[in-house]
């Protein structure tokens, strides 16, 4: 018996939607990829319409189902999984279809066949993943990359200053989704914020905000992001005073800058090991 691996509730009637999707697990560093989604659930209001079913591309010792136990007695049971919103934006602008998910450990391609069915039947055209990695930047600089399947949006990419991706190694369910989606006549980009690799345990509200005004931009909506540049003007300052009182940190810090080099930064990460110079800011705050 095939079992039906996105449940719809209903199909929504929505005008040149964009799709947005958000992935917890391996590229979503700093929180960035399940943030953003998160975040554009909250201020946009969009309507729940489908959820990815669980048993199909879940493998549940990987990715745990989360229990609420109160008393000996459980009160919640949420399997892995995620959920497609709809929002609407208003006339004359793209709406979105936003999905905010756990990146599935099972049937990567099964799941692109499915992905890019239901944007058939929504009238999808061009799919946008967010990603993020830790790499050798500094905390104080939104560096933003990209993979795109055209030369229009490399075009309107570069207005914002993204740069294009050099990659060769593991990859992330976004790359799958990219490779299957342009196959099939999809505009697709898949966009990656980079992270600095000596923070964690923490949300990178700068970045956040960045991708933000980079997403509107794409789309065509409206997104005001002065709370999260607030956030991140209150976070930096802890992370400058932390900083000041960790000789390593800044230590490193000031070797990533003096190796900087047009943009990006020479690696420096054979001189590291692993859990030395991290700064763990669920330690301080």
């Amino acid at each position: 018996m095939n079992e039906q691996a996105i449940h719809i509730k209903k199909i929504p009637k929505l005008s040149k939607p964009i799709l947005i999707a958000g992935f917890d697990g391996w590229g979503n560093a700093l929180d960035i990829s399940t943030g953003m989604v998160e975040y554009l659930i909250t201020r946009l209001d969009p309507e729940p319409f489908a959820d990815i079913n669980p048993d199909v591309f879940y493998q549940y010792d990987e990715a745990r189902p989360l229990v609420n136990i109160e008393a000996g007695t459980i009160k919640n049971n949420y399997p892995p999984g995620g959920s497609f919103y709809a929002a609407r934006a208003g006339s004359g602008h793209s709406d979105l279809v936003i999905l905010r998910a756990t990146e599935p450990n099972l049937r990567w391609y099964h799941f692109s066949d499915e992905l890019f069915s239901l944007c058939s039947k929504l009238g999808v055209d061009t799919v946008i993943t967010l990603g993020s990695m830790f790499d050798n930047v500094i905390h104080t600089e939104r560096i933003i990359s990209c993979v795109a399947s055209d030369d229009g949006l490399f075009s309107r990419l570069k207005q914002k200053d993204v740069i294009p991706v050099y990659y060769q190694g593991p990859s992330a369910i976004h790359s799958t989704i990219q490779t299957e989606g342009q196959k099939r006549g999809f505009r697709c980009i898949s966009l990656w914020c980079h992270c600095p690799y000596y923070i964690e345990g923490a949300t990178h509200f700068g970045i956040l905000s960045s991708l933000g005004d980079l997403l509107a931009f794409l789309c065509g909506f409206e997104l005001d992001t002065d709370d999260l540049e607030e956030d991140w003007n209150e976070l930096n300052e802890k992370i400058e005073m932390l900083i000041e009182d960790d000789p390593h940190i800044e230590e490193l810090i000031s070797d990533l800058r003096e190796k900087k080099k047009k943009g990006t930064l020479e690696s420096i990460k054979q001189s590291l090991k692993k859990g030395e110079k991290v700064i763990n800011i669920k330690d301080f705050l």
